[in-house]
């Protein structure tokens, strides 16, 4: 498995309790979730959480995905993350997301076992 440390930066607690249950089922690797994107951002700077992927949403209050991921990019601690941004429109092509650093940009499947096998594509 090529990631052990999973963060899911979502504003909606029902998509990560959905993607939790779906990373349960194809992986061991140990799950955080942080609502709030300034919160994240934090944590991360400390050194409270050290993914090594993370999985973030593009359509967020406060500061949108592509804001997060740009602080993200901008700092020596946390640029070398990984990240994979999600949506549920394509708000943002895949290529002007890795423009602003993404690993990835994909959008929310709707199904459970698309989420299973899109996380499995992703993180094996």
């Amino acid at each position: 498995m090529k990631y052990k440390n999973i963060l899911q930066i979502d504003d909606d607690y029902d998509d990560c309790e959905f993607f939790e249950q779906a990373l349960k089922m194809v992986s061991n690797a140990k799950y955080t979730s942080v609502q709030n994107p300034l919160d994240a951002l934090r944590k991360l700077i400390n050194k409270e959480i050290k993914p090594d992927l993370i999985f973030m949403d593009v359509n967020m209050p406060v500061m949108s995905g592509p804001e997060l991921l740009n602080e993200i990019k901008k700092r020596p601690t946390t640029k070398n993350i990984p990240v994979v941004m999600l949506s549920t429109s394509p708000m943002l092509t895949k290529s002007q997301s890795q423009i602003l650093g993404a690993k990835d940009y994909l959008i929310k499947p709707n199904t459970f076992n698309e989420l299973k096998s899109m996380i499995r594509n992703t993180i094996i």
